[in-house]
């Protein structure tokens, strides 16, 4: 119980910490090049560690890893940052990602039988409003954005989704680390080559930009991913899901440290909402556990003799 709820606070965090290490980078950098030279960094060193420590991995396996980095890093990441560039504003990329939790749940209801009762929709609802107060003083673009910009912020929510109930339905047996070298090195491949297509892959020599490169790597990369697919793996779709309510006021605080962006009266609202509504998400099932446990004991072929 203690480690998931360590996990589960180390992914809010380490997710969150994106928005900085894109600040960071913005300011002296490229978000492609951003991009490119995080993956690049990040999957020489793991591969480094996979070479050191003679890993291997099955051809099926290997394909499935690569699938999930192309999906929830490669597709994800880019229509963030493309949608970014192209005028939409934070927060309506917050809000529209703030879909993906009942997108998520809906869906893995029919592709993996997950069911959510109605305290876990009411909390999934309210989340989502929790985050509309956070988010709600940066829901202006830049003027001239093309309407199918805002179409990029969707499709990235759909692309987590997408590898989310991927690896859930897979039910992987490779270790999550190794899945990492896998998923890293595909968007360093990716990214690397869009970075070369567009002219953005040399990096400026400005000391700002590796080290915004060193915090995506470590917090956003290694900690952001490494924690969602490690909850993933421990809980459900809905769970994970939930927490990333979590994320629009973390950020928000980050940036009042980091940057000394303005917290208002509106944002603590919605922050004290998504509390509310996560705890509403995460809360224990007592009923169905102990449905599950009666049949257990009670069934005729069970081997396992029955809890003390």
């Amino acid at each position: 119980m203690r480690g998931n709820v360590v996990a589960g606070s180390g992914f809010v965090l380490f997710w969150s910490s994106g928005f900085v290490g894109a600040t960071l980078g913005a300011r002296s950098g490229g978000a492609v090049s951003l991009l490119a030279w995080r993956f690049l960094a990040a999957g020489l060193l793991l591969g480094v560690w996979w070479v050191v420590r003679r890993r291997s991995m099955r051809p099926r396996d290997a394909a499935i890893q690569a699938g999930l980095g192309v999906l929830s890093q490669g597709a994800y990441l880019y229509c963030v940052y493309a949608a970014a560039d192209l005028g939409v504003a934070a927060g309506t990329s917050a809000l529209i990602a703030a879909l993906q939790p009942i997108v998520a749940v809906v869906l893995s209801q029919f592709v993996l039988g997950e069911r959510a009762g109605g305290l876990r929709w009411a909390g999934l609802v309210g989340g989502l409003a929790g985050v509309a107060l956070v988010v709600g003083d940066d829901l202006s673009g830049r003027p001239g954005t093309p309407p199918l910009a805002y179409a990029l912020p969707f499709l990235a929510m759909l692309a987590l989704v997408a590898a989310t109930l991927i690896e859930r339905k897979t039910a992987s047996d490779v270790p999550l680390w190794d899945g990492l070298v896998v998923q890293c090195v595909t968007s360093a491949v990716l990214f690397t080559g869009v970075a070369a297509a567009t002219g953005q892959l040399v990096a400026p020599a400005d000391p700002d930009f590796w080290f915004a490169v060193g915090w995506v790597v470590v917090f956003s990369t290694f900690g952001g991913y490494g924690c969602y697919w490690l909850v993933l793996r421990r809980s459900s779709v809905t769970a994970v899901s939930g927490l990333l309510y979590l994320t629009p006021p973390t950020t928000m605080i980050l940036a009042w440290l980091m940057f000394d962006d303005t917290i208002t009266l509106r944002g603590l609202l919605g922050l004290v909402v998504c509390l509310g509504a996560v705890a509403l998400v995460l809360r224990p099932r007592k009923l169905s556990v102990g449905r599950e446990m009666m049949s257990a004991c009670c069934s005729p072929t069970s081997s396992q003799p029955p809890p003390r």
